[in-house]
């Protein structure tokens, strides 16, 4: 194959192809103009395969609505090899595909099932998969295939996807590698312009033609063809874009009306199954066989279709062929054609495409056909379909008369968008809602409650006010739902910044507190469920203080950790539960629950369940003095983030806990200014208070009192819903150490409500140390002690070394240098040993000042590994099995075996049993 001025674009993709023959992957994603040779390049990527397996789709966008029907077309030849996936894999992808019932499948589930499916194929002979249109992709099926691109790393495999720059681009696909193609030099479309020309142009011809076809391939091609390139003073206008389809639809048009049927009727299916679209022809025009086949030859012959390797096959030569086609014909012939092929679609063996063409057929309300299509909207549910069951749903509204079922119908679409994870869509499903307002108040509550939660995913602007104003309706008519609806204001809270004077936290624990005060009493020794416990403690958090919120935000959290728990509903409020551990101090709860909800997570699949366990895992781990292990898991947060099409912008700055505990200044002060330019309005919500934390954290190690101070202080004048107390012990430290009594004892008073009320180890040695730091110094020693014993038995590194540093400075300060140094010492042990570089100076100095130096010491082997070598070698050391590890870590089993040799190259080792031993203790 000839390609003409693509040469460093297809040095790249032998590139890539000569990387998956070494066991190395790849992927890119080609964008470009309509016509500008995409395509082409992935016919070329195609033919160059030599000794690769190929599987290869194309986006149609009559069947953008069918959930999972791309990727079903991508794993067809390997879908005989599931038997050998792992079962909850098996089960996700065979759900998806209709093949068995259940529960629906989470879309990355289904994704990591596919991974593992190509990765084996490819461990017998490597694999190329192509995506061309990959804007017309169904939405699960781009996230699928999405996912697999961004977990591929030594398994083999290319994955190219083509894409029309004039289309949205979708953000699954956003940070993939990409390349753009631009239009062909001069010299090649003169060369492609003469390749395609029926005999010699005229070289004025020939010029103008290449001006006004502006580098585009297809242009040029179509250009080339026809007796009026070679006339004089040619002066027809090259069509591009739009006007290159009007170009193919004047061709359509001269031809015969069986062949304008058969084109019509092909571009109106999505299947590519000629004999479908042979037997919906012959019943709309009654034509005989051999006239059919001589229509399909014919437009085989005017290049506007092209006969596909498997047999029965046809498809137009080029999308805007396809789109010319059925955008020129009128609706009344378009529905004609639909008809037909409802007529000849089984409607038992595929009831989808049957309703959808039915509908398409429709002309006006038909609440025959909008049944049908809920009844396939219900199926699309069970298969995880959620994008395909909106669709259905929003045709079925339009073909529903009643206008309270309609709106129904519409408000069932979009929460089925929000499911998908396409909060646009669910606001444009929104707006066709029948104005004024649905008459039944419930419905305008669901479409509140909705369109709360679409902002929220958008960036949270409007989310409380909205989600407030549903739950206060819903309230009064389904508790359930009100509740329900409370708690996700409560989160919108948490994540927005400030939403004004009348929708915030405070309104929202108002609202909560009136909702517990009407509601039934439950019976004496009933269980009270984990939802209305957390709704009660976090509305009285907000509202009257810790003393009050913390019976039943202690009650949630052992609710939370009763077996089975996380297989139950507390997982939907897994986010709140967690922010309850850090409120009381309890690292325990925090721990447990985040290991035991990750579990579950990777178990199903569920990888926004899985991101807040990562995310309350790394917090866990940098409390614990573990920094390694927390920048793996905030790795593994990341990773997910980017997995699912996450705006890096909110998800990678996370980590500014873990940056500000090693003393990284740089590191800290990008993610806080990134934290900053998000939420610009104050208190913010928890990621705001975590870059407060933080900067209090570096300020402290670095012994900048003044700047410590200063980023606490916002804290105590203006106290947040959640996370503040993060900040508090740091603040009385530094208003100390600046000299500042007065605002260290308002500091301490707030501190010491909430620990009081907390009553954990935690809580209890924080404020204990914390008293001793303003306490006159004959009672400083006895709480300096006292908090030693209340962390003693708990795993809090960070918080003892930090105990032992201010115990040992006031020794020092005290003219006890021997005495200091013994806890100098030990302060400065632990904190090079966990990787605190700064609070390791700091008690460095303060040792140095009592008269010892301090030895100092290389960095661990673990910091030579990658986060996610670091994360395998862990697993392989507790005695995972590479499968095991590839499920866990949602990449391939060849991955793992990647990742394993370097860990043993960098550590020097030969085998598993090495690992535990050259790896930090946890």
């Amino acid at each position: 194959m000839i390609m003409r001025g693509r040469g460093a674009e297809s040095a790249l993709v032998h590139r890539l192809l000569e990387g998956a023959r070494a066991g190395m992957s790849g992927v890119l994603v080609l964008r470009g103009d309509a016509g500008i040779g995409k395509t082409a390049l992935l016919d070329h990527a195609v033919a160059s395969a030599s000794g690769l397996q190929v599987t290869r789709v194309a986006g149609v966008e009559a069947e953008q609505e069918l959930g999972f029907a791309a990727v079903h077309r991508v794993l067809l030849p390997f879908l005989g090899a599931r038997a050998g996936l792992p079962g909850p894999q098996r089960a996700a992808l065979e759900t998806a595909f209709g093949m068995v019932g259940g529960a629906a499948p989470d879309r990355f589930l289904v994704g990591l099932a596919a991974l593992t499916l190509l990765a084996e194929s490819a461990r017998e002979r490597p694999l190329l998969v192509v995506c061309d249109d990959a804007q017309w992709l169904d939405r699960e099926s781009l996230d699928v295939l999405a996912f697999v691109g961004r977990r591929l790393h030594a398994d083999g495999i290319v994955a190219l996807f083509a894409l029309r720059d004039d289309a949205a681009a979708p953000p699954t696909l956003t940070g993939l590698p990409e390349l753009r193609l631009g239009r062909l030099p001069e010299s090649d479309a003169l060369a492609l312009l003469m390749d395609h020309a029926d005999g010699g142009i005229d070289q004025v011809v020939a010029e103008r033609i290449i001006a006004e076809a502006a580098g585009n391939p297809l242009a040029l091609r179509e250009l080339a063809q026809g007796p009026h390139v070679v006339e004089a003073g040619f002066a027809e206008p090259p069509a591009l874009g739009r006007r290159l389809e009007a170009r193919f639809l004047r061709r359509v048009h001269e031809m015969p009306v069986l062949t304008r049927t058969v084109l019509l009727t092909a571009a109106a299916d999505a299947t590519g199954d000629r004999h479908l679209v042979r037997r919906a022809v012959r019943h709309r025009m009654g034509a005989g066989n051999d006239d059919i086949a001589e229509a399909f030859e014919q437009a085989e012959r005017e290049e506007l279709l092209t006969a596909r390797p498997a047999p029965g096959a046809s498809a137009f030569r080029h999308p805007l062929i396809r789109s010319a086609v059925y955008g020129g014909a009128s609706r009344a012939e378009r529905r004609s054609v639909h008809a037909a092929l409802a007529a000849v679609t089984d409607a038992h063996a595929e009831p989808e495409r049957h309703a959808w063409h039915a509908a398409a057929a429709a002309d006006g309300p038909d609440e025959q056909v909008a049944s049908a299509l809920h009844g396939c909207a219900e199926r699309a549910r069970n298969t995880g379909g959620y994008l395909a069951q909106a669709a259905f749903l929003q045709r079925a509204a339009d073909l529903t008369d009643d206008p309270v079922q309609r709106t129904a119908r519409l408000l069932e679409a979009c929460a089925a968008a929000l499911m998908a994870g396409a909060p646009h869509r669910a606001e444009e499903l929104l707006s066709r809602l029948p104005a004024p307002g649905p008459a039944i108040p419930v419905l305008g509550a669901h479409a509140d409650r909705l369109g709360g939660l679409a902002r929220l995913m958008l960036g949270g602007d409007g989310a409380v006010r909205l989600l407030l104003d549903a739950a206060l309706v819903l309230s009064e008519h389904d508790p359930g739902a009100g509740r329900d609806t409370l708690l996700e204001a409560f989160d919108a809270a948490m994540v927005a910044p400030r939403s004004g004077p009348d929708a915030g936290a405070l309104q929202v624990a108002g609202a909560a507190l009136s909702a517990v005060a009407c509601r039934t009493a439950p019976a004496p020794g009933a269980d009270v469920c984990v939802p209305d416990l957390l709704l009660d403690g976090h509305a009285r958090l907000v509202a009257v203080g810790h003393r009050e919120a913390a019976p039943s935000l202690r009650a949630a959290l052992a609710a939370m950790r009763l077996p089975g728990a996380e297989e139950g509903g507390a997982v939907r409020w897994s986010l709140l539960g967690m922010i309850a551990a850090v409120e009381l101090w309890d690292i325990d709860a925090l721990g447990e629950c985040g290991r035991r909800y990750a579990d579950a997570a990777r178990g199903h699949g569920a990888l926004r369940m899985l991101q807040i366990s990562a995310h309350a895992n790394a917090t866990s781990e940098v409390f614990r003095g573990n920094l390694a292990g927390a920048e793996a898991h905030f790795a593994e947060f990341k990773d997910i983030a980017d997995a699912t099409g996450a705006d890096p912008r909110f998800s990678h700055p996370t980590d500014v806990m873990l940056h500000a505990w090693r003393g990284d200044e740089p590191a800290t002060l990008s993610a806080v200014a990134a934290q900053r330019e998000l939420y610009p309005e104050l208190p913010g919500g928890i990621q705001v208070q975590l870059a407060r934390a933080a900067l209090v954290v570096l300020g402290l190690g670095r012994r900048r009192y003044p700047q410590a101070q200063a980023a606490a202080q916002a804290v105590l004048d203006d106290p947040p819903p959640h996370c503040g107390g993060l900040s508090l012990p740091g603040l009385v430290e530094a208003a100390v150490r600046n000299g500042d009594r007065g605002v260290a004892r308002r500091a301490l008073e707030l501190l010491a409500e909430r620990a009081t009320a907390s009553g954990t180890p935690w809580a209890s040695g924080l404020l204990a140390r914390s008293c001793a730091l303003v306490a006159p110094d004959s009672e400083a020693e006895g709480l300096f002690q006292e908090a030693a014993a209340h962390l003693a038995p708990t795993p809090l590194l960070t918080e003892k070394a930090h105990t032992d540093l201010l115990y040992g400075e006031w020794l020092r300060r005290q003219r006890r240098r021997h005495d200091a140094r013994s806890l100098l010492r030990r302060a400065h042990g632990q904190f090079t040993s966990m990787g605190a570089a700064a609070f390791a100076e700091r008690a460095r100095l303060e040792l140095r000042a009592t008269g010892e130096q301090a030895r100092k010491r290389g960095a661990g082997t673990e910091r030579h590994l990658t986060p996610q070598e670091f994360r395998v070698a862990r697993m392989a050391a507790r005695g995972a099995t590479n499968q095991e590890i590839a499920t866990d870590l949602f990449i391939s089993a060849s991955t793992v075996e990647y990742h394993l040799g370097k860990v043993f190259r960098k550590l020097g080792v030969s085998s598993r049993r090495q690992l535990a031993a050259s790896l930090p203790q946890e």
